[in-house]
């Protein structure tokens, strides 16, 4: 397993990291995860070299870090890293910052956290961060030794990236990086930021939460043709990895197959070559050409207070258009067959055009009106 050092980190962390947000499910229920499956895969990744795992208080809702804590206390404290995050966007009052580290402490079984962030910190996020005095909080941890390593994770501009770096003192910072989004929402310049600064990057979504993986059909050939043997996502992988500065590479591994694919593409790295990039290039053109929703399934938007299935409803909605490239005339048949499976309360045409998803979406996505062109869709 690749591994990498920053003086101000202190310790060996693999390039690949797992991360605890898409575990094995065992039915419908985000709380459901299959933990005999889910273990298996740490075990298996453990085994190759991976030692940093990342969760968070809010991943399948409250289950993932006791997960972490009952699958990862089989193994020596010191053998991994784990982090964690503070759901700032969900204080009420300044005591819940020492209400929920010291539950997070408990669900993970540890005395310690490696490496914990401010969790998404963008948009109104900043500005509670700020009243409630959270970074304050959690540097006083650090000076205790419950934290090692202090951070953030940001979906947002790099304007306010820049102004959150030169607000505080950061170990580390997770951002949302791949090769659709290095030009799609500026990565770039957020990578750069970071990189000027000398500030460990923590890749989240290089996979655009499974999006490259299942990519339209000329976009997965024109990978195909360069490289038989790899697979669409070891690619998006090797993108990020191969990015100076880069700490870790979060993956949100969901089944067995997809751990060993990223620990084939980790265990002899190799950085993409220049011919390479501009296969990925070529490979990013036809998929933004495809016209798929740019969500990546992290859930953040559920509840919908009207019932709907926000990112079933896209997954459902990108597949259609995936077809679309492929089959003009099966797409309508692809889509009418997947839609029904989803209980009429899920569906589009439910949506009340609230708003209230648009606020907690990262990437930005106009839910309402999506949902209003897919259910004309639907009805057509």
């Amino acid at each position: 397993m690749e591994m990498r050092s920053f003086d101000r980190i202190g310790k060996k962390i693999s390039l690949l990291g797992f991360g605890l947000m898409r575990l094995p499910l065992r039915s419908a229920s985000a709380k459901d995860i299959d933990r005999e499956t889910g273990r298996r895969m740490i075990d298996k990744a453990i085994g190759a070299g991976v030692n940093y795992f990342d969760t968070a208080w809010v991943y399948h809702e409250g289950e993932s870090e006791v997960f972490a804590g009952e699958a990862l206390s089989e193994y020596p404290r010191e053998s991994y890293s784990l982090a964690t995050k503070m759901p700032v966007w969900l204080l009420e009052s300044g005591e819940d910052l020492g209400r929920i580290f010291d539950e997070q402490l408990r669900k993970c079984r540890v005395d310690y956290f490696d490496f914990y962030l401010l969790h998404n910190i963008g948009g109104p996020t900043y500005d509670m961060a700020i009243k409630y005095k959270a970074y304050e909080f959690l540097r006083k941890k650090k000076e205790e030794g419950r934290i090692r390593n202090l951070g953030f994770s940001l979906h947002d501009s790099p304007e306010l990236l820049e102004k959150i770096v030169n607000g505080w003192e950061w170990d580390f910072a997770q951002i949302q990086l791949n090769y659709i989004d290095w030009e799609v929402i500026d990565a770039k310049r957020q990578y750069e930021i970071l990189a000027s600064r000398g500030i460990p990057v923590v890749i989240m979504e290089p996979v655009r939460g499974g999006a490259l993986a299942n990519l339209n059909p000329e976009a997965e050939g024109i990978l195909k043709s360069a490289d038989p043997s790899a697979s669409p996502a070891s690619w998006a992988i090797r993108y990020a990895a191969s990015l100076p500065g880069v700490l870790t590479v979060l993956s949100g591994m969901s089944n067995m197959e997809q751990v060993e694919d990223n620990l084939n593409t980790m265990a002899d790295f190799r950085p993409l070559s220049e011919g390479e990039r501009s296969v990925l290039s070529r490979a990013a053109a036809s998929y933004l050409s495809s016209g798929t929703i740019p969500c990546t399934g992290c859930r953040y938007c559920m509840d919908c207070p009207a019932g709907v299935d926000i990112p079933r409803v896209f997954a459902i909605y990108n597949h259609y258009r995936m077809a679309l490239s492929n089959n003009q005339n099966m797409a309508p048949i692809v889509f009418r067959n997947t839609y029904r499976t989803l209980a009429d309360s899920q569906k589009a045409h439910n949506c009340v055009s609230c708003g209230k998803c648009v606020s907690h979406c990262p990437q930005g996505i106009d839910v309402p009106n999506f949902m209003k062109g897919i259910a004309e869709l639907a009805a057509a």
